[in-house]
């Protein structure tokens, strides 16, 4: 398997994430125990979905493991080309908007995090300010403008 992106901070991220699932397993472990305690299980709601969020956490932290072990996070010099890391203000000739260039797992465009795998991210990769990309999207052909970035 290919190495995945992540910044520095979403790496840190990650590794909190899979400390809190493995303090919210100990008490998922606590409550299926309880339950199996209250007798017949075939009809014990409170059993199956303390079986249910238990299954559900170990598969979180599976996932987690998975890309902790995969992980990359490339070093982030300061450098006169757009990469990940970077905060980038692009203009389309409306409007301003300003994104964190950021890996694929962590990406999220409500909030201002945009992947570097995605079509406006690859195409900002090894751009500078002043540099036009130009976008085919499914809203239609877009032109847009670096007006500055910073690391």
């Amino acid at each position: 398997m290919n190495s995945i992106s992540f910044t520095q901070k979403g790496f840190e991220d990650l590794k909190k994430e899979k400390e809190t699932l493995a303090l919210q397993r100990k008490d998922a472990v606590i409550d299926l125990r309880k339950a199996r305690e209250m007798g017949d299980l075939s009809e014990n709601g409170y059993y199956k979905a303390a079986r249910f969020k238990l299954t559900s956490i170990d598969r979180q932290i599976r996932m987690v493991t998975m890309l902790l072990r995969e992980a990359s996070v490339p070093l982030v010099v300061k450098k006169d080309t757009i990469d990940i890391g970077c905060q980038v203000t692009i203009d389309d000739g409306k409007e301003r908007k300003e994104y964190y260039l950021v890996g694929g797992y962590e990406s999220n465009p409500g909030e201002g995090k945009l992947s570097v795998i995605s079509p406006i991210g690859k195409a900002l990769v090894g751009k500078k300010s002043g540099d036009t990309i130009h976008i085919v999207s499914p809203q239609g052909n877009r032109t847009l403008t670096v007006v500055e970035f910073t690391y």
